[in-house]
């Protein structure tokens, strides 16, 4: 496989090849050290997933070279870019402020109930709407909050010193990139 390997890389443009070829084919070497112990389907499947990380690799460098970087960025979907894998998920902060505006408006619901019922146990009545204070200053800060990291993002990318753009010429190795 590692010969496989050092061929596919033979697809990179010879500067990205020249650059990052060496650490790569010593990552893979690690990384097939730790799979050649597993299972035979364990191993099929990560020949297949670094080719197939390794065709797309060289088709978007390439596309880089030719179009530029901030052109590829339009049409990422995510799959074959590299990524941490303890990063959250992008949806996990609208659904912990969906759940946490459920529970909320629960406790609000428990405290309209508290107040119309008695301290003795009668028969429960009508529950009185309340007006839900805390919900709508709940909702006010995380507009403001909302806003302002908007804002912050927006000037940081203005002024190209976003994530994107700080990391865009970013050389590990130390050396000239091309």
């Amino acid at each position: 496989m590692l010969l496989l390997y050092r061929y596919l890389l033979h697809l990179y443009p010879p500067a990205y090849r020249c650059e990052f070829g060496e650490e790569m084919i010593a990552v893979f070497r690690e990384a097939q050290t730790e799979t050649w112990h597993k299972s035979l389907m364990a191993r099929v499947a990560f020949c297949a997933r670094e080719a197939g990380g390794l065709l797309c690799g060289a088709l978007q460098e390439h596309l880089r070279v030719i179009t530029g970087p901030d052109f590829l960025s339009l049409f990422r979907s995510g799959r074959f870019t590299m990524r941490s894998e303890f990063r959250f998920p992008k949806a996990t902060a609208p659904l912990m402020a969906i759940i946490l505006a459920v529970i909320v408006v629960a406790i609000e619901k428990a405290k309209a109930i508290s107040a119309s019922v008695p301290h003795t146990n009668p028969l429960v009545g009508p529950i009185p709407p309340v007006h839900f204070t805390v919900v709508w200053t709940l909702l006010l800060v995380l507009i403001f909050a909302g806003t302002a990291g908007a804002l912050g993002w927006a000037i940081l990318f203005a002024l190209r010193r976003s994530g994107m753009h700080r990391f865009s010429g970013f050389n590990p190795s130390g050396g000239s990139r091309l």
